[in-house]
């Protein structure tokens, strides 16, 4: 009989590990979600910032001075303008990427609408972004993105982004909210007739990712983001990452154009490597 309890007893603390791993790995892998849905949410934004920043110095709808354009807007999308007059507004540019286009690596399907309050670098105009059906690499976004411009030096163009209704959706199903606002300048570029050379850098403000389960994260940046016109891709700076269960730093790196970032766990000083 002794023996027999010391074997139930083995049994059930092998099973209460079993369980308890079970849990720290299923709490492992929303942390790895919901650090990847936060890269996601500021990696699409951007992206559709340069779309929007393309297309309206394609239409009179950059500033009153012409601009030359490198494509971030891929030549199998169809873009299309309400009117094309410099100086009036409001401006609607739509972009159809059909059902899929690819460029440097990334695939975008669906619609975005992009309407232009006024030129995009006066100061109190606002571009407001539209999704329709809209996919990037296969992940649903929706949601409505406004950059206003709250310029106050003109060397240094800044807009608050405001993202409301954002709603991220995986191709199995799983989907995450998100809402927030930051602040961006421009600290390259602004005086050149090229875009190709333009750097903005995210200087301010929060983000939070939330669950349909009610866990959520909150990102603040801690040092500013760098986000080159050039490359898809955030290629520097940090956020800090509190939440349901996280709580840490998200590192871009060192300024490469790449899709990755370290994410440092501040609980169990562990890192891990995350990519969009």
């Amino acid at each position: 009989m002794k023996n027999l309890k010391t074997y139930v007893f083995a049994l059930m603390a092998i099973l209460v590990a079993s369980c308890s791993r079970e849990e720290v790995l299923q709490s492992e892998n929303v942390d790895s979600e919901m650090v990847t849905t936060s890269m996601i949410a500021d990696f699409t934004s951007e992206l559709d910032f340069n779309a929007g920043i393309e297309v309206a110095s394609s239409n009179g709808g950059f500033s009153s001075r012409t601009a030359n354009e490198i494509n971030t807007v891929p030549s199998c999308a169809t873009v299309s303008v309400n009117n094309t007059t410099p100086g009036v507004f409001p401006k609607i540019i739509t972009i159809d990427f059909g059902t899929g286009c690819t460029q440097n690596g990334v695939t975008r399907s669906g619609i975005l609408t992009i309407t232009l309050s006024g030129y995009v670098m006066a100061n109190g105009s606002t571009m407001t972004i539209e999704r329709n059906n809209y996919y990037v690499n296969l992940k649903k976004i929706e949601g409505t993105v406004v950059y206003t411009n709250q310029t106050t030096n003109a060397s240094t163009p800044q807009w608050t982004r405001t993202v409301t209704n954002g709603k991220i959706t995986f191709p199995n199903g799983v989907y995450f909210t998100h809402s927030g606002t930051r602040t961006v300048r421009q600290t390259a570029g602004v005086t050149t007739v090229i875009l190709a050379d333009n750097i903005y850098e995210v200087i301010s403000g929060t983000h939070t990712v939330n669950r349909p389960n009610g866990s959520s994260l909150t990102s603040t940046v801690i040092q500013p983001l760098i986000k080159k016109y050039s490359c898809n891709y955030i290629s520097q700076g940090q956020l800090n990452l509190q939440g349901t269960v996280l709580d840490g730093v998200l590192d871009f790196g060192n300024n490469e154009c790449d899709n990755l970032a370290t994410y440092y766990h501040n609980p169990n000083d562990v890192t891990y490597n995350v990519t969009l």
